[in-house]
């Protein structure tokens, strides 16, 4: 079964005259569990689709499904317990002036929990952090520390389908792996299904089942992972993408 459907989706900015296609013409399904990558240089769109799924990106056309169900223009709060997105930049999605605890506790409050303290215990020790951060601000943490409370965030409704808008690229070197294997780990023990964009072509390889290659807002090819590592592609700017990450 498919958990998101993507047909002929086509976004844009701005009206008239000022008007720029973002996306043209995009197809592609994620089926429940998957972890599909999309792939391409910085504007090629590969995050304006994320946009487009959540709603903050509101000019679009074309079809987008969850679990079959038509998405709406206006999205339903239950839209919002089902997919949640993890931002580039954990220092930017972060409010610099609410503790761990109140970042993860509103979002649960909002999603109508209960047991707001026991949960927010147990999110932080599902992204590695534990106790000791709970009560500390933004600024106090690494940027490793800080993508782990977006990701506790992210986690808190129970989402099934999570957005990753290149989650690893505002990290340290260092930092990445961790944050991948924890990313991988959630996956496997909560059953989520991940779209993930990423420039890194090494990062979709280790991520993602599929992919799908972008190129000036259109999707040129779609390939699974044994194709990427067998240098299978059959586009020009697959081949040439694929190249250039050697």
């Amino acid at each position: 079964m498919n958990k998101l459907n993507v047909h002929d989706l086509n976004v844009w900015f701005g009206k008239h005259r000022d008007r720029v296609d973002a996306v043209k013409g995009a197809s592609f399904d994620v089926a429940q569990g998957e972890s599909f990558g999309l792939v391409g240089e910085s504007g090629s769109g590969k995050s304006t689709i994320l946009r487009a799924i959540t709603g903050l990106a509101p000019d679009w056309s074309g079809a987008m499904a969850l679990d079959g169900n038509p998405i709406p223009k206006a999205r339903p709060k239950a839209f919002f317990k089902t997919v949640q997105m993890v931002f580039q930049d954990p220092y930017a999605s972060l409010h610099p002036r609410h503790s761990v605890d109140q970042v993860l506790g509103e979002t649960l409050h909002l999603h109508g929990f209960k047991d707001i303290d026991a949960r927010v215990v147990k999110l932080l020790d599902d992204v590695g952090l534990g106790q000791k951060f709970r009560f500390r601000y933004p600024h106090q943490l690494s940027g490793g520390q800080r993508q782990r409370v977006a990701i506790a965030r992210a986690l808190a409704p129970e989402p099934e389908l999570l957005l990753l808008d290149e989650p690893t690229s505002a990290l340290d070197v260092s930092v990445q792996a961790e944050i991948l294997n924890l990313l991988s780990d959630l996956r496997r023990d909560r059953g989520l299904t991940y779209l993930m964009v990423s420039h890194d072509l090494s990062v979709v390889g280790h991520m993602c089942d599929r992919l799908a290659v972008m190129k000036d807002g259109e999707i040129v090819e779609i390939l699974d992972v044994a194709s990427l590592r067998a240098m299978k592609s059959t586009h020009p700017y697959s081949k040439q993408l694929l190249e250039a990450s050697l």
